[in-house]
């Protein structure tokens, strides 16, 4: 029989790498049932699945105030749809920290589970001149304790057989942090919501204390949810005879455990001086400069400007090379196959589609590593620190920063890197404004357009103008992100600025293991996940540039190229047959059809045909724009002759279809929109629903529509 262990503790404790040392970096990765947390389940090595791990989100305690946040509870009274309820808690300790970890550890020997204190960090607590007594300590408490150095694996041994020992009764309940009026209410409460139940299962005692405990909290929605205005007049009653017996309830379970906690741990924790070569005096010495209000931020700005140039540089001769790689297999494909539908179908819509996706995996891999890396070494909780003094400003907090800095390179990591946002509404701000930020796969589109129509002159004798409408075209997302920003958390996600409560950890050298392992988790889930939507909306393209085929065309191609006397001669043929086929396609007639609502843009439908397609991915716009043109899909953002065209094409009565304010009016509309398939596709699986995408698309393309029809109205007058 497979013994089912849930691992919990707070953040910085070093569970995940007690996770991933039992579980040998093999852990299933996914989603729980109907929520956004992230699901990790892994088997001991050593025991042929046996013995099995899931790993539950940190957390500082069980008093759940959001849905994402009750999901612990729900794992460990075995109420998630699908989820057995484990057979063992193991609760992570900090050895440096036990007071105040001990308070998540006495909220769950209240769940009726068996549990183990798995005591990790042991060395570095001791080198703060702190030592618990484990022994002591499982007396205390009345449950097994192992000492352990995770990162060494250093008592992994004794916490597996810990496990395959765990006896099946519930662990004691530390009756004397509340009052026994408490208990006794409590058990009246019970006795009058008893028949009611939590999704399949009955009130557990746990839930009413939650219920009594905390006001408006998860926990106590639930059970007005299942019991309806009963069962809140019950928990009323019972909240207002406490409070009438003396009781303060928000103060209640604060004071009464650590009150409790801190008479025990006289028994088992000792104290001793502190070495000034300690890994936590060296991190205050580290702090005085890393976190100062000057020095702090502009260490700080140093080091995400080397993670955003990796992200930006390093990324591009590898994405240069898949992309090369993806161009030559469609090539050696195609060269197999005869011409029709089937080899386009392969060529232009699967290798294609494929490879639009996997060229983002340098990105990802780049910045997960720097991201990883700074956690392992305990900066990412200084760098949240700086920043939340100005996010704070717009109703974010410090959190926000990394994923925002990181959707300059690609909005994919930075929707992924919202993970680390506790505060749900924060979490779903940042991540909707995220794709603001204008990532590398816009450039294309800005400098082909600024290279065609801003002219290469210099502003105030020193600045290049070409360079400053770039930089205004970064500029444009940053500044709108920050009015929407405040409109969300002032409407949608209506709430104040969350209290930024953050632990500063030790500074410690990173484990590598762990790193790598985090690589590849993040780089599987977005192949697997974000690869499918993108693919599906690359062949959904296709099919609408390749359908309907006209045969006359393709007759006339044959006559043609038989007549071309040399290669550029036929080039040339192929060009302008696969030109007309595409403004005779499904994707043409879209464009006629959408003509009449852009052209208060400027634009025709040629533009308009362009931007459709790009909706897969931005970039796909300028080999759109090549075949439109007759010069083929084989152009580039530094394409002469395509330039050439752009600047010589015009409307029917004569006139430049593209002028200065036109050329802007497009920058600003693909600055403002959300043209990516795979960042819509990322949305979705990190929020579990495709309502927050679907409204991602709507208001970012309204934005867009807006912002490049002022454009090129004031534009044009002036």
């Amino acid at each position: 029989m497979t013994i089912r262990v849930a691992l919990l503790g707070n953040p910085n404790t070093g569970k995940t790498t007690v996770f991933n040392a039992l579980t040998g970096h093999r852990a299933r990765v996914g989603n729980y049932a109907g929520v956004t947390v992230e699901r990790r389940e892994g088997d001991v090595v050593g025991t042929n699945g046996a013995v099995s791990v899931i790993d539950l989100p940190g957390t500082y305690s069980l008093a759940a105030q959001s849905p994402d946040e009750m999901v612990a509870v729900h794992a460990l009274l075995g109420s998630l749809p699908g989820e057995p309820r484990p057979d063992v808690a193991v609760v992570v300790l900090d050895a440096s920290n036990i007071e105040r970890n001990l308070f998540l550890a006495t909220q769950v020997m209240e769940l009726g589970l068996p549990v183990i204190l798995a005591l990790n960090m042991v060395d570095l607590a001791e080198a703060e001149g702190i030592k618990v007594d484990a022994g002591k300590l499982s007396a205390a408490l009345g449950v097994r304790v192992v000492e352990l150095v995770a990162r060494e694996k250093r008592g992994l041994d004794a916490l597996s057989a810990a496990i395959h020992g765990a006896e099946h009764k519930a662990s004691p309940i530390i009756r004397e942090a509340f009052p026994e009026v408490f208990h006794e209410e409590i058990e009246s409460l019970r006795a009058q919501l008893g028949t009611l139940k939590v999704g399949a299962r009955h009130i557990e005692p746990f839930l009413v204390q939650r219920a009594l405990l905390d006001a408006n909290g998860m926990a106590g929605r639930e059970v007005i949810a299942a019991g309806g205005e009963p069962a809140a007049k019950a928990i009323a009653d019972a909240r207002a005879r406490l409070e009438t017996a003396g009781l303060k309830l928000r103060s209640l379970e604060a004071s009464g455990r650590y009150r409790w906690i801190r008479a025990a741990a006289k028994d088992f924790v000792t104290t001793g001086p502190k070495s000034e070569n300690s890994p936590g005096a060296r991190s205050d010495r580290a702090d005085r400069i890393l976190t100062h209000k000057v020095w702090g931020s502009a260490i700080f700005f140093i080091v995400m400007a080397i993670t955003f140039q990796a992200i930006f540089s390093w990324a591009g001769p590898l994405m240069d090379l898949i992309d090369g790689a993806f161009g030559a297999l469609g090539e050696s494909v195609g060269g197999m196959m005869s011409e029709g539908a089937l080899r386009s179908l392969v060529v232009d819509g699967i290798i294609a589609g494929v490879g639009g996706v996997v060229v983002f995996l340098p990105q990802i891999v780049i910045l997960f590593f720097f991201l990883s890396l700074l956690e392992d070494v305990g900066y990412m909780s200084r760098a949240a620190f700086l920043m939340d003094r100005i996010l704070s400003r717009v109703g974010l907090s410090g959190r926000s920063f990394i994923p925002m800095l990181s959707s300059f390179a690609c909005a994919i990591p930075g929707v992924m890197a919202t993970r680390t946002i506790d505060d749900p509404k924060d979490r779903l701000t940042t991540m909707l404004v995220t794709p603001l930020m204008s990532c590398s796969a816009r450039i294309p589109v800005y400098v082909l357009l600024i290279q065609a129509f801003v002219p290469d002159k210099k502003v105030l004798g020193v600045l290049n103008l070409q360079g400053l409408v770039m930089l205004a075209m970064y500029l444009v997302g940053i500044s709108v992100a920050i009015p929407v920003a405040l409109i969300l958390k002032k409407t949608l996600l209506k709430g104040s600025t969350p209290v930024f409560l953050i632990e500063l950890p030790p500074y410690r050298q990173p484990l590598w293991t762990n790193v790598a392992h985090r690589l590849w988790e993040r780089a599987q889930a977005f192949l697997l996940r974000a690869g499918t939507l993108i693919l599906a909306s690359s062949i959904l393209i296709w099919a609408l540039s390749y359908y309907p085929r006209d045969v006359q065309l393709e007759q006339q191609r044959e006559v043609q190229l038989a007549a071309a006397e040399t290669e550029e001669a036929a080039a040339e043929v192929n060009a302008y047959i696969d030109g007309e086929h595409l403004r005779n396609s499904f994707l043409g007639r879209m464009g006629h059809a959408i003509e009449p609502a852009i052209r208060p843009l400027g634009w025709d439908w040629r533009i308009g045909m362009s931007v459709i397609a790009s909706f897969p991915a931005r970039e796909v716009i300028v080999a759109t724009l090549g075949v439109i043109f007759n010069l083929g899909d084989e152009v580039n953002e530094e394409s002469v002759g395509l330039r050439d065209r752009l600047k010589g094409a015009t409307w029917p009565d004569g006139r430049p279809l593209f002028t200065l304010p036109v050329a802007i009016g497009v920058m600003v509309f693909f600055a403002l929109c959300m043209q990516c398939a795979a960042t819509l596709a990322t949305m979705k699986r990190e929020t579990n629903s495709w309502r927050w995408p679907i409204f991602s698309f709507v208001y970012l393309t309204t934005l867009a529509y807006l912002g490049a029809l002022l454009v090129f109205q004031v534009g044009s007058r002036l």
